[in-house]
């Protein structure tokens, strides 16, 4: 991903948003609904993206374990960049919460 991010230098800004977006939603309603949204959101967007790549439904339903699979590792490495994260700056980012 690093060398995506020096070809995207607003990558983090556009992540930042949704970011944000989601915390405006947490105070008026909880973190899991929040969450829940958010992930459904960003399933829906990509089984549009991925439907933008596609000729046609036969296509897409030839490739669809090979997108799902794309997804799933893409933000597994991302979830788990980020919970190490987390992990490793516990007290700086969420102190004795």
């Amino acid at each position: 991903m690093a060398a995506d991010l020096k070809e995207d230098p607003t990558f983090y800004d556009r992540a930042d948003s949704h970011i944000h977006l989601a915390n405006e939603h947490c105070a008026n309603i909880g973190r899991g609904k929040v969450s829940a949204s958010m992930m459904y959101g960003c399933a829906r967007f990509q089984a549009w993206n991925a439907a933008c790549w596609a000729e046609s439904a036969e296509e897409m339903k030839a490739k669809r374990e090979e997108t799902i699979n794309y997804f799933v590792d893409q933000y597994r490495a991302m979830l788990e960049d980020n919970v190490d994260d987390y992990i490793n700056n516990f007290e700086k980012y969420v102190g004795g919460a």
